[in-house]
């Protein structure tokens, strides 16, 4: 009691200096009260020595935060903001993250050149690095899979840095700096790699080992699964799509995806109550697998902040309760967190630390009430070693936490769910088991990919049920209300979980309450005692489940074409029965997944074609990740090449790859099975040069043929390739046409529309694009030869035509 006491003052004292600014008006008030108790303490009222040193920790707690402030060498990097160019050379000194096209590169900066000669400088930087590094970036004997850039690396960077700015009435530069982070870099310029394996050693091995986990869960794991999978085991939440990051926020369910205290307490209680089941109690072996998976798990987050300070303050709970003081574990959290705060007195005001505090005092001091409840319920023996004993221990320590790190979420990102509580306990039951299997298919696939695809399989039932949970409570039109949520609200809730806390010590009411309902209760475990192997129901439901979902996404055996919404870009899904044919990837390498997860059976990772129409970087950048992720069979290009980064990234994997390449040429033909035919009309075996875009004019044009149904691909080509494939020997008469460049007013001749004569004409393009596609004479153009009308991706999403080769029918999105 007097440790929690004085460890609350000393945190009292640093977030009052933190959070008023000005620390002399609460140091004055705190120095009277402290000389009133030592009056007392001398008048022998033996409390009042306890009052005393609770304000002397107060006061300590404010001048330590000052003193931090003080002594801070304040870094000469950020006077530097705003000041023009400069070069700079930084060692990279975290695990980089993607983040959309680029890269996020945090730079510990040790030399800076502002125009007049180098010199040393401290501070931190976040650079924004090109996702694919220009030639010359990286030395000849280096090659690397993406992201290009390492933990450890010592950097050349040429650019403007920047004070953070405000985003949407967050205050990034204020959330950057609890991070020691000053200055930002959007746009390098000239980059170049100095040396490598400039960081911590056994740092650099953790994101080593991060990075290979996340590449064995991106091949054995669909989208969007596989980014919720690296989110929820490795705290890498870069590559979750945006409309699911919002469904997430909109159930209150933010937490599930960031590595926080609700994890690292699933985890303990899920070890300890395994290592009881399995060990026993009588040898401290449940206790030490319990703190070992705790920090196997931050581990394979990258020992980042959030997990370390969450692996703590849960090895302190579980070693209060090894040693038959449950009651002194809220003390020893409490020491935790004083410890880190005298250590760097800005962690309080750090989200991350403040969630992982909450879940693990939730745990502390609402788990054990739940738990109880929990097993009487279900008529669980209080020590009893089942399975049922520890679904429900996991679901005890989930509602705990949520209900500790509600109010929190609720403060920081001005939204309040309404369905919170009912999604999180719909959804996170299966988190344990999220975290188990993706775990088992990560390790797994450093090994053997293909059983690691195997195990996917049930992580991908748990992951998709999950999502569709989260997915099915954002639609509800109430799921959310956004509000200003003040501190107000936060302090009035923890008062009124505190009253509720003390209520419940004197629940003999209750207690009777409850007794009422107990044959109601006795009866439904009377039930559940009489299905034999009931520690089987768990992995039969998943079997079913992967059954069932398998025995949906088997192909019908129609030919299915999807036109992806991928923005401002092409990418274009062929697929019958077991054959994908992919015609260019889109702009963005997270789209493209998302998309491709979304339309193709969850164990079938492989695509048998993949066709680049021609390197631009709207058709080629989606394609650099699909050949990453999934197995492709063979390659079809235009033959031409790009000096840009994304190319040669594309070339690098089609060669380590050994994937098989053809140049496309007029007149070749490509049997799929089953009387599917795609056929090559463009371009000829010398390209056209001299026109208005060569790159453009040489795409690759295809025409697939399924009964009497017909598909045109037309690529970017412009109105100079139609106009020599209207003159060409080619029959170009077909029911469906792929609008060429977009829409764009450079192609769609009258001549070329007139002889594809087609029922419907698909544009492929991103809503409210910079380039004004499609063009509106175009579209007056094809909607006088399209007679099943005009559609496009920006108004429908994505579009999918299904046919039996006689028939033909019709899904869009929107």
């Amino acid at each position: 009691m007097r440790l929690a006491c004085l460890c609350s003052a000393w945190l009292a004292g640093v977030g009052l200096a933190m959070w008023t600014g000005s620390p002399w008006v609460p140091v004055v008030a705190i120095a009277v009260l402290a000389a009133a108790c030592l009056v007392a303490v001398f008048a022998w009222r033996r409390r009042a020595l306890l009052v005393f040193l609770c304000l002397v920790a107060l006061l300590g707690g404010v001048v330590r935060f000052q003193s931090d402030i003080g002594s801070v060498d304040v870094s000469t990097l950020r006077f530097y903001n705003e000041s023009g160019p400069v070069h700079l050379i930084g060692v990279v000194a975290s695990d980089p993250e993607p983040a959309d096209d680029a890269v996020e590169l945090r730079l510990d900066i040790r030399e800076l050149d502002p125009g007049d000669g180098w010199r040393s400088v401290s501070g931190s930087a976040l650079v924004y690095a090109p996702r694919y590094p220009a030639e010359g970036v990286l030395p000849a004997d280096v090659s690397r899979e993406p992201p290009f850039y390492r933990y450890g690396d010592l950097l050349e960077v040429q650019g403007e840095l920047r004070t953070p700015p405000m985003v949407r009435d967050f205050d990034w530069a204020s959330y950057l700096a609890r991070k020691d982070i000053t200055s930002v870099l959007m746009h390098p310029g000239d980059m170049e790699l100095l040396a490598t394996g400039q960081g911590f050693k056994p740092q650099e091995w953790v994101y080593s080992v991060r990075s290979s986990l996340s590449r064995s869960l991106d091949e054995a794991l669909a989208e969007p699964q596989a980014s919720v999978a690296q989110a929820v085991l490795l705290g890498k939440r870069s590559g979750i799509p945006d409309e699911l990051t919002e469904s997430f926020s909109r159930t209150g369910m933010s937490h599930v995806v960031a590595v926080s205290g609700l994890h690292v307490g699933i985890l303990a209680v899920i070890a300890i109550s395994f290592g009881s089941w399995v060990f026993g109690r009588r040898r401290p072996t449940y206790f030490l697998l319990a703190i070992a998976v705790i920090w196997l798990y931050a581990t394979l987050t990258g020992l980042h902040a959030p997990a370390v300070r969450a692996a703590i303050m849960a090895s302190l709970w579980l070693t209060a309760g090894f040693i038959g003081r449950p009651g002194s574990a809220l003390p020893a959290l409490l020491l935790a967190a004083a410890i880190m705060a005298g250590i760097h007195p800005p962690v309080l005001g750090d989200v991350s630390f403040q969630l992982s505090f909450a879940a693990m005092g939730g745990l502390v001091l609402l788990y054990p009430g739940l738990q109880s409840l929990g097993r009487r319920a279900l008529g669980v023996a209080e020590e009893g070693r089942s399975l049922k004993g520890v679904l429900v221990d996991s679901c005890a320590v989930t509602v705990a936490a949520v209900i500790a790190t509600l109010p929190i979420i609720a403060f920081y990102f001005h939204t309040v769910s309404l369905v919170t509580l009912p999604a999180n306990l719909v959804a996170l039951p299966a988190l344990p088991g999220v975290i188990v299997s993706a775990a088992l298919v990560g390790l797994v696939g450093l090994v053997s990919v293909p059983l690691a695809q195997v195990l996917g399989w049930v992580s991908w039932i748990l992951l998709s049920y999950v999502i569709e949970v989260v997915e099915f409570f954002a639609r509800l039109p109430f799921a959310s209300v956004e509000a200003d949520v003040g501190a107000g609200f936060v302090w009035g809730y923890y008062a009124v979980l505190g009253t509720g806390l003390l209520a419940w010590r004197a629940r003999d009411r209750l207690g009777v309450a409850i007794g009422r309902l107990r044959p109601a209760f006795s009866l439904l475990s009377s039930g559940v005692r009489r299905i034999p192997a009931a520690y089987v129901v768990g992995p039969l439901l998943v079997c079913c489940a992967l059954v069932w979902t398998a025995a949906a996404t088997t192909p019908d055996g129609r030919l299915h074409v999807f036109f992806l919404d991928v923005s401002q870009g092409d990418a274009i899904l062929i697929q019958k029965g077991h054959t994908q044919v992919l015609v260019d990837g889109g702009p963005d390498p997270e789209d493209i997944l998302v998309e491709l997860g979304d339309r193709l059976p969850f164990w079938d990772r492989d695509i048998e074609l993949a066709v680049l129409t021609h390197p631009d970087a709207d058709h080629i950048t989606g394609m650099v990740e699909v050949l990453r992720v999934y197995g492709v069979d063979h390659a079809l290009t235009s033959g031409q090449e790009s000096g840009s980064a994304v190319y040669a990234e594309w070339a690098r994997l089609v060669e380590s790859r050994d994937i098989p390449q053809t140049v496309a040429c007029a007149g070749q033909a490509i049997t799929l099975g089953d009387d599917l035919r795609l056929q090559v009309l463009h371009p000829d075996e010398t390209l056209m040069s001299g026109t208005y875009s060569d790159v453009n004019n040489n795409s690759v044009v295809l025409r697939l043929e399924y009964g009497d149904f017909s598909l045109m691909l037309t690529g970017d080509i412009f109105d100079e390739a139609e106009c020599d494939l209207v003159e060409g020997r080619w029959r170009l008469r077909s029911t469906v046409l792929k609008v060429a460049h977009h829409g764009s007013a450079t192609s769609s001749c009258e001549e070329f529309l007139g002889a594809v004569s087609p029922q419907i004409a698909v544009i492929s393009v991103g809503r409210d694009n910079d380039f004004g596609h499609p063009s509106p004479d175009v579209v007056a153009r094809l909607e006088e030869v399209a007679g099943g009308g005009v559609l496009s991706t920006a108004d429908r999403g994505t579009i999918e035509l299904i046919t039996d080769g006689d028939s033909l029918w019709l899904r869009t999105e929107r």
